[in-house]
Order: C-alpha cells, then structure tokens, then sequence
C-alpha cells in the first residue's frame, strides 16, 4: 500500500520485551530505554534516523507483550521481510511479533481506547527462570477473598490521585481514569492481577497491585481501599508492588466488547 507525500508508509508494529535491562519503554539521553534500541536498529536497516511512537510509556523493570509502536518509512521489499530485518538488529529481550501497513490516520498512542496489564506474583518461591517476570510471596500468607473484594472498588471511572507517583518535571496528567475489569485469578501457585482500563497513571496499576498485597497480608481491611481512593491522595499507606511483575499485554484500539478487537 503506498501513500501520499512521496510514498511515505506508515507501519505499526507490535513487540514483546524483557524489560529487566531497560529503564523503561521511553527513551532516555542514557540510551538505555527500549525505544533506544527499536530506534537504533531502525537507523541501521534503512541508513537514516527512524523515529518512532509508541502506544504508552513502561516502567524501568517492567515487561511487555503487547507493545505497539509506529514509524513512517519508505521500504520496497514487503512486511514479512523488514520484520526478519528488524529482528536480526535487536537484542534477543525485544522481539517484534508483528509488522504491517497502516493507513496514516493510525497512531500508537492517540488511537488507543486503553490497555490490558497482567501482574504475577507466585506463593512461595519463583522458578529461578521466572524470577525476572514475577513476586516471589516467599512465606507470606495471602487472604485471596479480601483482595478480590477490594479489586471491585477500582472497577469504574475515579480519580486516581491516590494510587499514582509524580513523573517529576512538572508533568500533569488528568488522574481520572476508567478502569474496565479489575479481577484476581490463581492456578497452583501463582497469582495473577488482570487490569483493564481507558488508561494509565505512572506506577497507577503497581500501586493498585501493591495495596492489594497489604489487604491480603491482614495489614489493611478490604473496605480502606474505598477510602484512599477517595482521599485523592497519596500517602505512605499505598506502596509499589516491584516492577518485574508487571507486564503489558495488549493495546486495544476498539474498546473491549465493540466488533473487530
């Protein structure tokens, strides 16, 4: 398909990435973010700077599935050929999964309707091969049914104040958000924190998660997490659950449960 504008392309691609390494999905003067190295492996098949955008920023830490990103690029030689070349440039903790064609009304970041994030946590002691993607609990006990009840008060459109950080630099950002689907699922050992929402503040699903764990340690009731979120407003009773347990799985581009997800 080619465009207008002397046959510029627009392509989107959706990648996977092992964050452990990385500070984060943006990049950094550091050169030490995932775009970094998407961009500098783009820079190299096409001889020229490639810039991209995508679909929301990722913590230091914290992995993707579903990543989307985009660029416009002229390329001759078919989709299938520049993904082999995109993956044959980039370290093996980043792996495009699909490359193709987009008209140029899309955009990663401001077509997006919302995201889907998983966070793991293990009972017990992690798999040293999972370690890097999931919380170890080690000899914790976790009262599932008072977390899935707190879980619910997050269902719905607030303002999340509470349970977000500061970006610094004078970054502000609207704090209300909707969160679509806020449920607790385990197997076996692990854990799993399926959140589903319009968006996302900075280390907004980190903190909700992180809260959880204090209702499922005995350290708070079900019934406060009601109440911080109406304080709007941050305090030392909401803290992080780590960044290694989180992972980005999907953008949706059409809000779940409309046609053609």
């Amino acid at each position: 398909m080619k465009e207008d504008q002397g046959f510029i392309q627009r392509w989107r691609c959706v990648c996977a990435y092992d964050g452990t390494e990385y500070a984060g999905w943006q990049k950094q003067p550091t050169k030490d973010a995932v775009q970094d190295a998407i961009e500098t492996a783009l820079a190299q098949i096409f001889s020229t700077p490639v810039r991209t955008v995508g679909a929301g920023r990722t913590d230091g830490g914290v992995h993707a599935n579903g990543q989307v990103f985009h660029f416009d690029q002229e390329w001759k030689h078919g989709a299938e050929n520049m993904l082999q070349a995109l993956r044959s440039f980039l370290p093996s903790d980043i792996s495009p999964r699909i490359l193709e064609p987009v008209s140029r009304n899309f955009h990663s970041l401001s077509s997006s309707k919302g995201k889907r994030y998983v966070y793991r946590a293990v009972q017990g002691w992690a798999m040293p091969q999972d370690e890097r993607f999931c919380l170890s609990l080690k000899n914790q006990r976790i009262d599932l049914d008072a977390m899935k009840k707190a879980a619910l008060f997050f269902v719905g459109k607030h303002d999340f104040t509470a349970f977000a950080a500061s970006r610094g630099k004078g970054e502000k950002e609207n704090p209300e958000k909707e969160i679509w689907k806020m449920e607790i699922d385990s197997s076996s050992d692990e854990i799993r924190f399926w959140v589903e929402g319009s968006g996302f503040l900075y280390k907004m699903v980190r903190s909700m998660v992180g809260a959880l764990f204090e209702v499922g340690r005995g350290k708070i009731k079900y019934r406060f997490i009601k109440d911080i979120l109406e304080t709007r407003k941050r305090t030392e009773v909401v803290v992080s659950a780590p960044a290694k347990g989180l992972s980005l799985e999907k953008v949706f581009y059409t809000r779940p449960g409309e046609w053609n997800e």
